[in-house]
């Protein structure tokens, strides 16, 4: 059987990883306790029943699900390359655990800061058995090598109770070629070099022209307090009804919208704790972009470009600050995904595999001169998730966090709600709830614009 190696962007995230900024994404699903049944424990309560049949669960389908039994394992050729492998030895209790906790929000902050085990395959599921009997959480982490958003939803949905198919990542099959295809192919092979050099000298220059933060807040870059490596985790659930009202009177898209309430919650939250008014370009906030055709089936690792955008804190007028959001966001629209400082993505396509190895370092210290904050988006589908007859009732999308980074935000829409997901350097931004409720004010304020 042939090697599948890492693609390079999938290598890429591989070996940026550190001890203190682990590359892995996440996702908080809240659940509702099904109603215990005729054996429970009647001490116990309904929650704690539920997140004990949700980790026995967890723990018998994930041997099933191929995706999940993967690991990395590094060969020798080509020189830096990793390649994947089944795990002979799985075992789903190093993947699966049940923690019992006074918070399960609080809980996920440092279990998001702690690195997966590289040795094996590279995620993870925390069943969070709280002190509400009536519900619990289960934190997901898939490492980025593994998947991207979508392809992580692809694969946490084979866990759950039997529904609505969800077409689950598909594994890349190299196709045959005949003898003597490759001389053949040679003039298009070429052809092609040539255009993907032009590309990335193109995304290069464009890096370049974004140019180092000027006037950003310090909480929002490494100019801020020391970057630690703990994390803090926070959640936000707001009524897509709201948002749609936005976009239908103030115009744009739900994006453009969700992206606006994170300016202005920036904003009301850096004024809130005391900064100065913010003036001049923004922070630039890098909007990832899935390259994976409308309708088909999520496949192993990423397909990801990005936008580059400045979020206008400088604008007081919630209006004013989403019509600069969307005209900017209009403007990377006609580049397109493949084009613009934000498609830097694209890069690790052009670099040799030793490059990743040897460079890795580097490029994780690059990423605060790249972008100042992550905002990214999570489509999810409309029918309802169950785990053991128990209803997810909230997710929160949970980004990785670079090197250098104070705060990522991730957003997806469940069930007629929009869901923020928040992580920070614990350390760096201590008053993380604070923002979650600046988001709240923030829509509250934009609402009454509209009415």
């Amino acid at each position: 059987m042939a090697t599948e190696h890492l693609s390079p962007l999938d290598l890429a995230f591989w070996r940026i990883e550190s001890a203190t900024h682990p590359m892995h994404l996440g996702a908080l699903a809240v659940f509702e306790a099904a109603p215990p049944g005729p054996d429970a424990d009647p001490a116990g309560g309904p929650g704690a029943d539920a997140a004990v049949r949700a980790a026995e669960l967890l723990t018998a389908r994930c041997t099933a699900v191929p995706g999940l039994r993967r690991r990395i394992h590094d060969v020798l050729l080509p020189i830096g390359a990793a390649a994947w492998s089944s795990d002979e030895g799985f075992d789903p209790a190093r993947h699966v655990f049940l923690v019992h906790t006074d918070d399960p929000e609080a809980a996920a902050g440092p279990l998001m800061a702690r690195p997966l085990d590289r040795a094996r395959p590279p995620w993870e599921a925390h069943v969070l058995a709280g002190p509400d009997p009536r519900s619990f959480a289960v934190l997901f982490k898939f490492h980025h090598a593994l998947a991207d958003g979508l392809g992580a939803l692809a694969l946490a949905a084979m866990l759950f109770d039997e529904g609505p198919p969800v077409r689950g990542p598909a594994r890349p099959v190299p196709a045959p070629q005949p003898p003597g295809s490759a001389l053949r192919n040679l003039p298009g092979v070429l052809a092609a070099r040539v255009q993907d050099v032009g590309q990335a000298l193109e995304i290069g220059a464009s890096v370049a022209r974004a140019g180092l933060p000027l006037g950003v807040p310090a909480a929002l870059t490494a100019a801020g307090p020391a970057r630690t490596g703990t994390r803090a985790v926070a959640g936000l659930a707001l009524q897509l009804d709201d948002v749609n009202r936005i976009r239908k009177v103030a115009g744009g898209t739900v994006n453009d919208v969700l992206i606006a309430l994170v300016a202005g919650a920036l904003r009301r939250w850096l004024v809130g704790r005391g900064d100065p008014e913010p003036e001049g370009p923004g922070p630039r906030a890098l909007i990832p972009v899935s390259r994976r055709r409308p309708g088909g089936a999520a496949k192993y690792g990423n397909r990801l470009s990005g936008y580059l955008l400045r979020l206008p804190l400088d604008e007081p007028d919630p209006l004013l600050r989403l019509d600069r959001v969307r005209s900017g966001m209009d403007r990377n629209k006609e580049a397109g995904p493949a084009r613009g400082a934000g498609a830097v993505a694209l890069l690790a396509d052009h670099v040799h595999p030793l490059g990743h190895r040897l460079g890795g370092p580097l490029v994780a210290q690059a990423a605060r001169l790249l972008f100042d904050v992550l905002v990214t988006s999570v489509p999810l589908p409309s029918f309802t998730f169950s785990l053991g007859g128990s209803r997810v009732r909230e997710v929160y999308p949970l980004a990785p966090l670079a090197r250098g980074h104070a705060l990522a935000v991730a957003v997806s829409t469940y069930q007629g709600t929009v869901h923020y997901g928040l992580v920070a350097d614990a350390a760096a931004v201590p008053d993380l709830a604070d923002l979650a409720e600046a988001l709240r004010a923030e829509l509250a304020e934009f609402v009454r614009e509209v009415s």
